[in-house]
């Protein structure tokens, strides 16, 4: 029921006006592609469709009158309003031809009630307003400029009407509105590349196989291809078949409806019907000229119905770069640069927004009418954009897949640590500018980062990384017992306490008293900070002097090491301390620590002769080391070793006292023959 009132609608006002029905066929097809919302802001979305040569320059290769006036001659409609100061006319009557707006076939009974129009003859000249038939006459406005039109030069064989676009464009339908007979043969073709290739969309003519080579089909049709009427003889396109459903932002969609260039080609002539009932005299006195109306080409309307390529995400488009307008005030041109919503950028929204890209991008759907937004990265404020990394995506299991373009001295995927030579200050939030500080750290005396950059330090807390021999909280000067600072930090003294940090030249200071052992040359002075002992705090350490007076206890120890050493410096190391000592002679060292052929060494420790570190255990528990170990003094120490981390200990279970020949005797033989 409801195609037969859309038929008798057809039907109606075809007869009132045709130029009111090609309009109505154009709504009518475009009510059969998938309904998009108007609005972007729910769902899918898409501009409004018009006609893509409006605002825009049709390109012919002939015009009539170009270089002279020339005459011609037509067949108009009864209610044709056109008049020319020039025309002369010849009114004529004639029987009904067959053939119709939908091309049927010519001779048939369908249109026998129809009557030819009355013959009229005109002049053109394209150089004079009121004479001219230019080609823009084909894209202006059908409603109110409806008896304008192109028309070609007399005689030509061929013609061909050619639209190009600034940028790509969906069509979904093409109508030619022909002001003389429609052509015997016609090929309609696209370009998706700015012209570089050619396809086609559709073949018109009366007989394919004579035309084209090709038989009646898909390709070619006879429609759209008789001669009546002689004037306002519709060509019609659609790119979707009306009993299609498809998603018009899916890849076939596209591939099947974009353009950048639409060509039409006219490729053969034919007469109009009622010239074949004229006679071959004249119809006056005087008044007869020749009849030639089937030698030219010439359309009233060229409607390419499209719409800007925004893939779901626009609802309106703006002039793209290269648009030139064929006239200075044009209403109601399809533009072709979308104006880009639900997170999506670029000339027809066909990526992500910068920082937009958690997911891979996609077209809205516009079977759905699902959107399909952008998703925005987690870069926790500190990029202005991100990308789309697959493998990032894969490992997420498909859910995020943004890796940020990191700035604030950040980086990570979500920009959540701070790059190397910077860290965290706990003072500031996460996402603050400014909560990545630089490392306040002495390039020359700090630890480079792997690539070779700025100085490092703990992300954490901001403590710098020194070098080997480098202290002070910027590691910017040496330790204690090292000189010589440089890039690849600083050199230990050569002596027995400390050296002048810049020479490496032995220093004493003249204000600390350090016990003597005997030999006089022997005794240093070191300074203050090295003495970790009881000599620094007496009132907080009260070490007790060992005595070996019960050998059995001494026995039961079990001790791993015995050793003769002479201690050169000590060192606070925050954690704990180190005393670094000359070994001198090795007494005793544990059976398990006895490897092969009697070498003093082991998988976790080596004795040999040289410098040695011994680690008082004390130290930090009690704020000084007990057993006193004074710099410059000789001692026989008898301890435990730490397996796991090869450390020679010192505590309040070791034996150390200083060092003499006679205790020496008196505790080897103990080892040797008590002991055992």
């Amino acid at each position: 029921m409801m195609w037969l009132m859309i038929i008798m609608m057809m039907t109606t006002m075809r007869r009132k006006r045709r130029r009111r029905g090609v309009v109505f066929l154009c709504l009518l097809a475009l009510c059969r592609l998938p309904s998009i919302r108007a609005g972007c802001d729910k769902g899918a979305c898409n501009p409004r469709m018009g006609n893509l040569a409006l605002g825009r320059q049709l390109m012919t290769q002939t015009v009539c009158g170009y270089n002279t006036t020339e005459a011609f001659c037509w067949y108009g409609e009864k209610t044709d309003t056109r008049t020319h100061t020039h025309t002369q006319t010849f009114k004529h009557s004639a029987n009904g031809i067959g053939g119709d707006g939908a091309g049927g076939k010519l001779g048939t009974s369908a249109h026998s009630e129809s009557h030819c129009g009355t013959l009229q003859c005109g002049k053109c000249n394209a150089a004079r307003p009121h004479q001219s038939h230019l080609a823009a006459d084909m894209s202006d406005s059908s409603f109110r400029h409806p008896h304008t039109w192109w028309q070609s030069a007399e005689g030509v064989a061929t013609e061909t009407v050619q639209l190009d676009l600034e940028t790509e464009f969906y069509l979904t339908h093409l109508i030619l509105v022909f002001r003389s007979p429609r052509p015997a043969a016609l090929a309609l073709e696209r370009s998706q590349d700015y012209g570089k290739s050619w396809s086609t969309l559709q073949l018109y003519a009366r007989d394919c196989d004579a035309a084209f080579g090709v038989p009646e089909g898909d390709t070619c049709t006879h429609k759209y291809s008789q001669a009546y009427p002689c004037t306002r003889g519709e060509v019609i396109y659609r790119a979707l078949s009306p009993w299609q459903t498809l998603d018009p932002y899916s890849p076939v969609a596209r591939a099947r409806l974009t353009i950048t260039n639409l060509r039409v080609r006219l490729l053969q002539h034919q007469p109009c019907p009622c010239q074949l009932k004229e006679p071959k005299g004249g119809a006056g006195v005087g008044a007869a000229p020749p009849l030639a109306t089937g030698q030219h080409y010439a359309i009233y309307d060229f409607i390419a119905k499209g719409s800007c390529l925004c893939n779901g995400h626009a609802d309106q488009c703006v002039p793209a770069p290269g648009y030139q307008p064929a006239r200075d005030r044009t209403n109601h041109v399809v533009h072709g640069r979308c104006v880009c919503r639900h997170h999506t950028e670029g000339p027809h929204c066909e990526r992500c927004a910068a920082l937009y890209n958690d997911q891979p991008w996609q077209p809205a759907n516009g079977l759905t009418a699902a959107p399909n937004e952008c998703k925005k990265c987690k870069c926790n404020g500190h990029a202005e954009s991100c990308r789309f990394d697959v493998v990032v995506w894969l490992d997420s299991a498909l859910r995020s897949g943004g890796v940020c373009d990191c700035l604030h001295n950040t980086e990570g995927n979500h920009c959540q640590h701070c790059r190397a030579g910077f860290y965290r200050d706990p003072q500031r939030p996460h996402t603050a500018p400014d909560s990545c500080r630089p490392c306040e750290c002495d390039p020359k005396g700090t630890v480079a980062t792997d690539d070779g950059g700025e100085a490092s330090c703990d992300r954490g807390n901001g403590q710098c990384v020194c070098k080997p021999g480098v202290g002070g909280a910027s590691c910017d000067r040496c330790r204690v017992g090292y000189w010589g600072f440089h890039d690849y930090g600083c050199k230990p003294c050569d002596c027995a306490g400390d050296c002048d940090p810049f020479t490496g030249d032995c220093v004493a200071q003249p204000d600390l008293e350090v016990p003597q052992t005997g030999n006089s040359s022997e005794s240093q002075l070191f300074r203050a900070e090295e003495l970790f002992s009881a000599l620094r705090s007496s009132e907080n350490c009260a070490c007790k002097e060992p005595e070996l007076r019960n050998n059995k206890i001494f026995c039961t120890m079990k001790y791993d090491y015995v050793v003769k050493v002479k201690v050169v410096s000590a060192h606070d190391k925050g954690s704990h301390a180190e005393v670094q000592v000359k070994l001198r002679k090795v007494l005793w060292r544990s059976s398990e620590l006895r490897p092969k052929e009697a070498q003093w060494w082991s998988s976790v420790l080596r004795l040999t002769r040289g410098d040695v570190t011994l680690y008082p255990e004390s130290w930090t528990a009690r704020g000084c080391t007990c057993p006193v170990l004074y710099p410059g003094v000789e001692y026989l120490v008898a301890g435990h070793v730490d397996r796991k981390k090869g450390r020679l200990l010192v505590n309040m279970k070791s034996f150390v006292k200083r060092w003499s020949a006679n205790l020496g005797r008196k505790v080897l033989q103990l080892l040797t023959h008590t002991c055992t």
